[in-house]
């Protein structure tokens, strides 16, 4: 579809650091960044309410969590670039959601879901690969 897809999610990562060294993608401070179950009542909000990261990218850091491409797997040992793992049952997704505590949103912070599976509080998040 034109080479949009979604991200790795090493190029997830990399979005949501936005060039920067915080706990959330945008700042330290979650409240300023986005939505979580502190600050959310219970629901999602529009998009991009909430401060830009050093890339201009919002919603990173709560709101929805964020299919990525990879199957979900212990990461590699050793040194990495984009280690795409392709094979596995679940798929990785990250960010955190409007109804998850404040650790869920940290940038470093992955988890799990299976691919067949809907909630209103997952979302995705396109790339597009250079033409």
């Amino acid at each position: 579809a034109n080479g949009y897809r979604l991200p790795t999610e090493a190029e997830w990562e990399v979005a949501a650091r936005g060039g920067e060294s915080h706990r959330y993608s945008g700042g330290d401070d979650l409240d300023a960044v986005g939505w979580y179950d502190g600050n959310s009542g219970g629901t999602t909000h529009r998009v991009c309410t909430r401060a830009r990261n050093g890339y201009e990218l919002c919603d990173m850091s709560g709101n929805v969590w964020e299919w990525t491409t990879d199957a979900y797997a212990a990461y590699p040992s050793g040194r990495q670039r984009d280690p795409l793992v392709e094979a596995g049952p679940n798929r990785v997704v990250r960010g955190g959601g409007w109804n998850h505590y404040a650790r869920s949103e940290r940038v470093a912070n992955r988890s799990r879901i299976t691919p067949s599976f809907r909630d209103f509080f997952l979302g995705f998040r396109l790339a597009r690969s250079a033409p």
